[in-house]
């Protein structure tokens, strides 16, 4: 059986000063999480707040542990590009 894990980043972007930093900053974590580890990634929260975003990132595999791994470098890869910018992270899993 499949496993579908989904992993939800929320950042607070404090030097946005626009819709258009806010999208430079959302887009390029997009871009790079999809080529590097091959999820699918989208914003979904907070789409017209300035410094506010929340970012899905979702995996499909059928082993759980792979997938726990792939999301967990996932994470790892956002904190280390976000730094003090992600202010929260969860993990969800449908079996």
């Amino acid at each position: 059986m499949a496993t579908i894990g989904v992993l939800t980043l929320e950042m607070r972007l404090e030097h946005a000063h626009s819709l258009k930093d806010k999208r430079h900053v959302v887009q390029g974590l997009k871009d790079r999480l999809r080529h590097k580890f091959n999820v699918a990634v989208a914003e979904i929260d907070c789409q017209d707040l300035w410094q506010r975003a929340v970012v899905a990132a979702v995996t499909v595999s059928g082993e759980h542990t792979h997938a726990e791994r792939v999301l967990q470098s996932v994470e790892r890869e956002a904190s280390s590009l976000l730094g003090a910018a992600l202010v929260g992270a969860t993990v969800e899993w449908l079996e």
